[in-house]
């Protein structure tokens, strides 16, 4: 008999979101996880320490396709990326599940629909608290149920640049974010509206994060368990090389091996691909899973720009990530292919600027452009590529080739955020942030990393099948963002947990458990 029902790596959006599906059943589960948790200490909101001195970033490193080493963007914690997330949880626009011409190349369809994750994209919005107002977005699929929650209200500044922004002919929306938010009832509200929301740890733990929403809860039921501070370093097979038959696991002092019936890997598209990559053995030289070669290709992380906008006036705002716009998703006037999405940026202040400052910049500079920025995020669909990929050295270091192929929208894009300014109460001029994104990385930026382990109905062109297991193994799952085919221009997030609930209602079928209430148990969380 296997130690272990299932066994999962990693507790992000994906990991820890199944651990949550999974944990009602009593299926054995074993949550494994390279990090800790993320200690609550006041540098949690201190924006020198988390972004200066990237307090919580691995301090491991990568190496770029010149064979330069750098630090990616990378956080190993209990709830994986999510700690650290804007908690935007979009879903995919409903023709962003198809084929889409953009001017950089092809963005292929995916081999499920729309209509096949709504109703997990349902689930997983009130599971994470997800605040919006339906209706507002004019690329919005549509939707079975209202968003959960009401959507986060603008404060005066922003309120009166989404009046600004409908006036030059836009449809600025709420942006459905997700905090555990009771604008109704302060007192009972967690998270407090402050500017830490986006790219910080929640010390008052009012971020709908992986680890607070779906592997707290799961560890309330006594056949689940997490191990931390636990790297996998291989997947073992049969002979054969159809099952995988140990998860070898280091945990500082020794090797241990664990065996399960089934195994999911939710380590996030680059480590999930070096993971199976790491994992060759004779039936699996190129390694494992990977007989189509397409283990760790097609590698996307979106095309994105983290920009200031000076404000006239001063701009107070706290909680700035509430609004968005999608007039430019899918084109322009004067440009027939998508541009992207445009959306608020936490606020910056005077130490998030200065890493991303001239050593000159005084300091009484970047307090006045701190008190007027008005920050923006913009992105851009990545798109597929071969040469884009994850490769591991002899060495075991992770190797990340990529290159930006759908450029010619995103500078649109940004034009089109300039040509705006003045009609929004702005000076005129558009200022990179340098440092709130990892320096607008086409490489350490990994923050919507996906698409290395892609799914799809042909075992040549896919690993996994429209189940999200490998082709070329029974037992192994993936359920990350590797599996997407395509990235869309939003955030990832969502589908990810979207996903996670969906594979979770297959193993528990397969796996012959019964089934829990789980749409009422959610609906009533």
């Amino acid at each position: 008999m296997n130690d272990y029902d299932v066994i999962i790596i990693g507790s992000g959006a994906g990991g820890g979101t199944l651990a949550y599906r999974l944990a009602p059943t009593g299926l054995r589960v074993l949550l494994v996880e390279r990090g800790d948790y993320v200690r609550r200490e006041i540098e949690n909101w201190d924006s020198g320490e988390v972004f200066g001195k990237a307090r919580y970033k691995t301090k491991e490193e990568w190496i770029c396709k010149d064979g330069t080493a750098f630090h990616p963007g990378q956080h190993y914690y209990v709830g994986g990326q999510t700690k650290f997330y804007g908690a935007i949880l979009f879903r995919l626009r409903e023709r962003d599940f198809g084929e889409v011409r953009h001017h950089g190349g092809i963005s292929p369809a995916w081999p499920l629909s729309y209509e096949d994750f709504e109703p997990y994209y349902t689930e997983a919005e009130r599971l994470y608290h997800v605040h919006g107002n339906a209706g507002e977005d004019p690329t919005e699929a549509p939707r079975s149920t209202p968003y959960p929650y009401k959507a986060a209200a603008h404060e005066p500044r922003i309120e009166r640049l989404s009046d600004d922004l409908e006036r030059a002919g836009l449809n600025p929306f709420h942006l459905p974010v997700g905090v555990r938010l009771d604008e109704d009832d302060a007192g009972k509200s967690v998270c407090v509206r402050c500017t830490r929301l986006d790219g910080f740890p929640c010390l008052v733990e009012g971020k709908a994060d992986a680890h607070v929403c779906a592997v707290r809860p799961a560890l309330e039921h006594p056949n689940v368990t997490l191990l931390t501070n636990a790297k996998v370093e291989r997947l073992e097979t049969d002979p054969g090389g159809r099952t995988v038959t140990g998860v070898v696991v280091d945990r500082g002092d020794g090797r241990e091996t664990f065996t399960a019936d089934v195994v999911v890997v939710s380590a996030g598209a680059v480590n999930s691909a070096a993971l199976l990559l790491r994992s060759a053995s004779d039936a699996h030289p190129n390694g494992l899973a990977n007989s189509s070669d397409q283990v760790g290709r097609n590698y996307m992380c979106h095309i994105n720009s983290a920009m200031l906008a000076i404000s006239q006036e001063p701009n107070p705002t706290r909680f700035q990530k509430t609004l968005g716009v999608n007039d430019y998703y899918w084109g322009s006037d004067d440009f027939d292919f998508p541009l992207g999405h445009i959306q608020m940026l936490g606020k910056s202040d005077a130490n998030i600027l200065r890493g991303g400052a001239p050593w000159f910049a005084p300091g009484l500079a970047l307090e006045y452009v701190a008190r007027h920025a008005i920050d923006f995020w913009l992105t851009t669909e990545d798109l597929p590529h071969q040469d884009n990929r994850v490769l591991v050295g002899k060495d075991g270091r992770i190797h990340l080739h990529y290159t930006d192929r759908n450029t010619e929208g995103h500078k649109r894009l940004l034009g089109k955020l300039k040509k705006l300014l003045p009609h929004l109460g702005a000076h005129p001029t558009l200022i990179p942030n340098q440092l709130v994104r990892d320096e607008r990385i086409p490489v350490a930026g990994v923050a919507h990393q996906c698409g290395t382990v892609r799914f799809g109905v042909d075992p040549e062109s896919s690993v996994l099948d429209v189940n999200c297991k490998a082709h070329d193994l029974d037992n192994l799952y993936v359920v990350d963002t590797s599996f997407f085919p395509s990235s869309s221009a939003v955030n990832p997030a969502l589908t990810a947990m979207a996903n996670a609930l969906r594979i979770g209602d297959h193993l528990i079928e397969r796996l012959g458990a019964s089934a829990p209430e789980h749409r009422e148990e959610v609906m009533a969380s």
